[in-house]
């Protein structure tokens, strides 16, 4: 019989399946790295983890949002809304300044692996369907910049040189 403790001991992982494919072969490649860094979260180096999977998603919503923006996607604003509230959601736990347990990072990775989950076969597919009826080819939409002035640099403010997202998340509170 498995106690408590070792079940909350066991890291919260989903893996990527082609179950989560969206048919959009850009946003797909994102979606798996994203799964990828939600499962690379450990406490040895979860502010550089953070860190980086915050900027990838930055990168994703970006491109993901410029292709539904290029193509017409009728539900375009919605969605947008739907990234902002993400955002927000991620500004508020990581601006708690919690300390970083092993207890949290689980926390972290069920609210994401929920999050892009329930996001990716509700909204990302019914985007990719709509896409696929359009049969009108797009063109990929250009990697931004890396100095991004999107909806995290809004919410997060412009990071400073040394400074973690936490400490900036912290700092908007």
């Amino acid at each position: 019989m498995t106690t408590e403790a070792e079940v909350r001991k066991t890291p919260f992982v989903i893996e990527w399946r082609d179950g989560f494919k969206i048919g959009v072969a850009q946003v797909d490649q994102e979606h798996r790295h994203l799964f990828t860094l939600v499962r690379a979260l450990n406490l040895d180096s979860v502010d550089q983890t953070v860190e980086e999977l915050l900027d990838y998603v930055v990168t994703h919503f970006s491109n993901e949002q410029e292709l539904m923006e290029k193509s017409g996607y009728p539900a375009f604003e919605q969605h947008l809304k739907l990234h902002e509230e993400f955002a927000s959601q991620v500004a508020d736990f990581l601006g708690s300044g919690a300390v970083w347990t092993e207890d949290r990072i689980q926390e972290l990775r069920r609210f994401l692996n929920k999050w892009l989950i329930g996001h990716i076969m509700t909204h990302d597919l019914r985007f990719g369907k709509w896409f696929a009826s359009k049969g009108t080819p797009v063109a990929p939409p250009a990697k931004p910049e890396a100095h991004q002035t999107g909806f995290f640099a809004r919410l997060f403010g412009p990071k400073k040189h040394g400074q973690s997202v936490r400490d900036n998340a912290h700092r908007t509170r």
